[in-house]
């Protein structure tokens, strides 16, 4: 049987090891690199491009092998990573992708024992990422307003990390309040940040971080101007991830042809009490 290098109390796997088990995602890998995810069940047969690969021959063996079809086609089988999985798996909503993922755990400082607000939901891709970063001691409350997305988040978190013990997903509009409080970080992947600021101020702690994600430059603006005069909040930063990856194969060593560029505006702001900004109305008396 399979095991796991690291579960929640109440059973959810946050790392798979070992064997590979009925009902794990795994990730098959042709010889044009072409890559198709699965998840296994006893019974079942894949019919791939280069033939067919019934699961049973894939359920109890290890991964970081490779598995033939019967036409005789190799595919490379290994467990999917989180970013691997994010871009494989079904979706309702663009997914944040795997180089945004990254730097925004770092910077909404997302931490084991956390307790985060995301919102929107979308696909999952944000929600998985954060469970695990959270891990056992934390929390995640997602909102989301279209049940068509939040249907398939939840079958997505379910096929890749199990039940979800630690997370609360509500069908709440984040522009009309935010119920759940105090909060230690807010991530927004809404079309109007700025909106949710009047209610992100009492829900989040002192020295807690906003978050938000806004594809173009208009929003990023809007967001940073109602946040900075909002008095609630300092230390704004606005950036964007682009990654560019290479080609290294013999002599031929250049930048890929197609690179991951622009998907996103990333910026963050800390919690202050207002009370304690130095601000002065006072004009001064001339000499």
């Amino acid at each position: 049987m399979g095991a796991c290098a690291r579960e929640t109390p109440r059973g959810r796997c946050l790392v798979r090891t070992g064997l590979l088990t009925d009902g794990e995602p795994v990730l098959l890998i042709d010889r044009k690199e072409r890559r198709y995810l699965l998840t296994l069940h006893a019974g079942a047969i894949a019919d791939l491009r280069g033939g067919k690969l019934p699961h049973d021959q894939l359920i109890g063996s290890p991964e970081g092998r490779y598995v033939r079809t019967t036409r005789g086609e190799a595919f490379l089988m290994i467990r999917p990573t989180l970013g691997e999985f994010v871009l494989a798996m079904p979706r309702g909503a663009q997914v944040i992708y795997p180089k945004d993922l990254g730097a925004i755990l770092l910077a909404a400082d997302i931490y084991p024992g956390a307790k985060v607000l995301e919102a929107g939901t979308g696909s999952g891709a944000l929600t998985m990422t954060l469970l695990r970063a959270v891990g056992p001691a934390g929390q995640v409350y997602s909102y989301e307003v279209r049940p068509e997305f939040a249907r398939q988040a939840s079958q997505n978190i379910a096929r890749y990390l199990g039940s979800s013990d630690n997370l609360i997903t509500r069908m709440q509009d984040v522009y009309a309040g935010i119920p759940d409080a105090p909060l230690d970080r807010i991530l927004l992947d809404v079309p109007e940040p700025w909106r949710v600021a009047p209610h992100a101020i009492p829900a989040l702690r002192a020295g807690g971080i906003l978050m938000s994600y806004v594809p173009t430059v208009p929003q990023a603006a809007h967001m940073v101007e109602t946040l900075r005069h909002s008095g609630a909040f300092a230390m704004l930063e606005t950036f964007e991830t682009l990654v560019r990856p290479w080609n290294i194969d013999g002599a031929s060593v250049r930048p890929a042809h197609r690179m991951v560029a622009h998907t996103a505006f990333i910026t963050t702001a800390r919690r202050v009490e207002m009370d304690t900004l130095q601000t002065s109305t006072t004009t001064p008396t001339p000499e």
